[in-house]
């Protein structure tokens, strides 16, 4: 079976290109040639990935990104931009773009590279079982991982997909701590040599959704020197 890939790209050469080499690899790929047009494609359709320009006609790339990672379907996104500079790529990251290449590209790396995120969206599954259990709770707590809900005191919290993935590994593993270059490569299944202050920043809204009071955390600690982790003291 075929996986199912949306190209949202403006530049019809590259999208013919990248849709070509996608069927090389076996995936089926439509393609979109602005952000409204995505969006309303990603609704209609049942992805498996998406290839997102960053500079993007009627809606740009990154407001594109963004709100696909308010939907409540989660897909990997790989965001292409034609921009080298480290604020671009940062800002992708933390809207919540699995991975980022920089045009002009190889298509054999960028072939590479949405493979490896369909190998990571297989292992998903397996590393969610490893909970042994679909609710997870820690006082007024709760992450249901087959609704990929979370509840505090009752109420639903609105979260990133990527948020989600970061609360659900700490929850996991109580009190192990992880460094920041440890959680880009567990949550994000990629390294990003250079980009741990990402992980600051989904920490910093993961705390200010959960916690009473985001200076003093109840939930996830910040272990000095060394990383971040989950108070294992909760269960």
């Amino acid at each position: 079976m075929n996986h199912k890939v949306l190209i949202i790209e403006d530049s019809t050469e590259i999208a013919n290109l990248v849709q070509l080499h996608l069927k090389d690899i076996h995936c089926d790929a439509d393609i979109a040639a602005d952000g409204a047009r995505g969006l309303d494609c990603f609704e209609q359709g049942d992805y498996q990935l998406v290839i997102l320009d960053l500079m993007l006609p009627v809606i740009d790339g990154l407001e594109v990104c963004k709100r696909l990672r308010n939907q409540m379907r989660y897909v990997p996104i790989i965001m292409l931009t034609s921009k080298s500079s480290e604020l671009d790529r940062v800002l992708g990251l933390e809207m919540g773009a699995d991975d980022y290449i920089v045009k002009p590209f190889s298509l054999p790396e960028l072939m590479a590279r949405v493979k490896v995120q369909f190998r990571r969206m297989e292992t998903i599954p397996a590393s969610t079982a490893k909970t042994d259990c679909q609710r997870l709770q820690f006082a007024n707590l709760v992450i249901d991982t087959e609704k990929h809900q979370v509840l505090l005191a009752d109420s639903k919290i609105e979260l990133t997909a990527k948020e989600f993935d970061l609360l659900l590994h700490f929850a996991s593993h109580p009190g192990r701590v992880y460094s920041r270059a440890e959680l880009l490569d567990k949550v994000w299944n990629y390294r990003y040599e250079g980009y741990e202050h990402t992980v600051n920043s989904h920490i910093n809204r993961l705390r200010n959704k959960i916690e009473n009071d985001p200076a003093k955390p109840h939930y996830i600690l910040t272990v000095w020197g060394v990383g971040y982790k989950f108070n294992d003291e909760l269960l």
